[in-house]
């Protein structure tokens, strides 16, 4: 092979591969709770927090989430943030609840005994990736647990 065929070969493949290192990605979400407050009137306030993996910002628009803890329905999270979150970072959104009854237990017995509670969040998160203007909708089925926040009557993190 020719040395100017080796480098015209040479250079298509690096101009492939920059090309491909830098086209957007655009990954489906995450959705954790950062806190989970007890109101005085046994309401709950949770800080929701949610990730971007994308390699674009995304806007979200429509959070849609129900939530579980220790495997009872609590109720659901519903939320219109209207948020760009950065490429590969998150935020916060308050959302407020009336949580169903035996959830209520769950987390009064969670906090009373300093234990850490399971919970699941279960549905729908809508964003609009960067530059477009279509939104997308995607799944969400993530699990974690909370603990009570050392000196915070009422508080789960």
């Amino acid at each position: 092979m020719k040395p100017v065929h080796k480098l015209s070969l040479a250079v298509l493949a690096l101009a492939l591969l920059v090309s491909c290192g830098t086209s957007p990605r655009v990954s489906p979400p995450a959705a954790a709770i950062q806190q989970l407050t007890v109101q005085a009137n046994g309401d709950w306030k949770v800080d929701l927090r949610l990730h971007n993996y994308s390699s674009v910002s995304m806007r979200f628009e429509t959070v849609r989430l129900e939530l579980s803890v220790d495997e009872h329905v609590a109720g659901t999270l519903q939320a219109t943030p209207a948020i760009m979150i950065g490429p590969t970072s998150a935020d916060v959104v308050q959302v407020a609840l009336k949580p169903d009854g035996m959830a209520r237990i769950a987390v009064a017995d969670a906090l009373a005994g300093r234990r850490s509670l399971s919970y699941r969040l279960q549905g729908t998160v809508n964003a609009t990736p960067d530059q477009t203007t279509k939104s997308r909708e995607f799944n969400v089925d993530d699990r974690s647990s909370l603990n009570p926040a050392p000196g915070l009557d009422g508080v789960l993190r």
